[in-house]
């Protein structure tokens, strides 16, 4: 029993170690029958089937609606190219060519990958009137939207970190 404990002690260690850029593991990805970077189809999974599949912190933010503290995010600094993806689902969703840095806390995005990356719908919680965006294909909270972004959009993608996995570009 005390040699199994120390192997799973070991394998979750390893797991995180070499999983720099990932909000899920890739033994969780794994696990996830739903995590793809190609599908386009619209997801309708319950609940109850995504709080089996998610980390716990991840599906309290995607799935449930919180956010995660500002400035504690992995990707709020990140300068890297790549794509980011949602950490749920695997839908692409932005460029690190459209992130831009800001001073609010959350890796900020001027614009989607596609239009269809994301959805928004209004927001009344907090005693606040905002967008809140939703990833396009499984229907969980990402962030919200404000029109203080720079040029071309204007917008500002503000997204919880936890809700996107980092893919780098390979350098050819």
């Amino acid at each position: 029993m005390k040699n199994l404990l120390s192997k799973t002690i070991l394998i979750g260690i390893i797991t995180i170690a070499t999983g720099k850029y990932k909000a899920q593991t890739d033994h969780f990805r794994i696990l996830n029958p739903y995590y793809s970077n190609t599908a386009e189809n619209i997801l309708k999974v319950d609940n109850s089937e995504w709080k089996k599949i998610l980390q716990p912190e991840l599906y309290q933010v995607a799935r449930e609606g919180a956010t995660e503290t500002a400035f504690t995010g992995k990707y709020y600094e990140l300068d890297e190219k790549g794509t980011y993806y949602c950490a749920v689902c695997g839908n692409p969703l932005f460029l690190s060519t459209s992130k831009f840095a800001t001073t609010c806390g959350w890796p900020s995005f001027y614009q989607p990958i596609h239009k269809n990356s994301v959805k928004y719908k209004k927001d009344t919680s907090h005693h606040m009137v905002r967008t809140e965006v939703l990833c396009g294909r499984c229907d969980s909270h990402l962030g919200h939207i404000f029109d203080d972004g720079p040029k071309p959009t204007g917008k500002r993608f503000c997204m919880n970190s936890i809700c996107l996995d980092f893919t780098p570009t390979k350098i050819k």
